[in-house]
């Protein structure tokens, strides 16, 4: 008989099954409730992006103890530190918008409005 997954090995499945709930529910939200989701995942105190950013630190932090007594390759500890900076360098980025989408999610829905003009997001060169 097979020996039931730690709970920390079971949570890490949890965790893992919600965010890919939460990813499909966003795709069938409405603006104002996407936005709000969008904002709170980016709050760096409480959301998801800062959470994953600190469980990347405490992972680089364990696997340097473990590279320092030889169970791990140091090669473990520098890519898992590596990714540390890079998500704390996206949250950084992504923190001067979080503020734009919390108030447009607070915005209160008027009904049909004239719609925003939509922003070029691609710019093509001539060749």
């Amino acid at each position: 008989m097979p020996r039931p997954a730690p709970y920390p090995v079971r949570l890490t499945d949890e965790i893992a099954r919600q965010l890919r709930q939460l990813a499909d529910h966003l795709a069938i939200l409405p603006p104002q409730e996407a936005t709000q989701v969008i904002a709170r995942v980016l709050d760096p105190a409480d959301g998801v992006l800062g959470g994953v950013t600190h469980l990347f630190s405490t992972s680089s932090r364990f696997a340097k103890d473990q590279a320092e007594r030889g169970a791990l390759p140091a090669e473990v500890w520098l890519a898992l530190g590596r990714a540390a900076n890079e998500l704390d360098a996206i949250g950084g980025d992504l923190d001067e918008h979080r503020m734009t989408l919390q108030h447009v999610s607070d915005r209160p829905g008027t009904g049909p409005a004239k719609p925003p003009a939509p922003a070029p997001l691609v710019v093509r060169r001539r060749r």
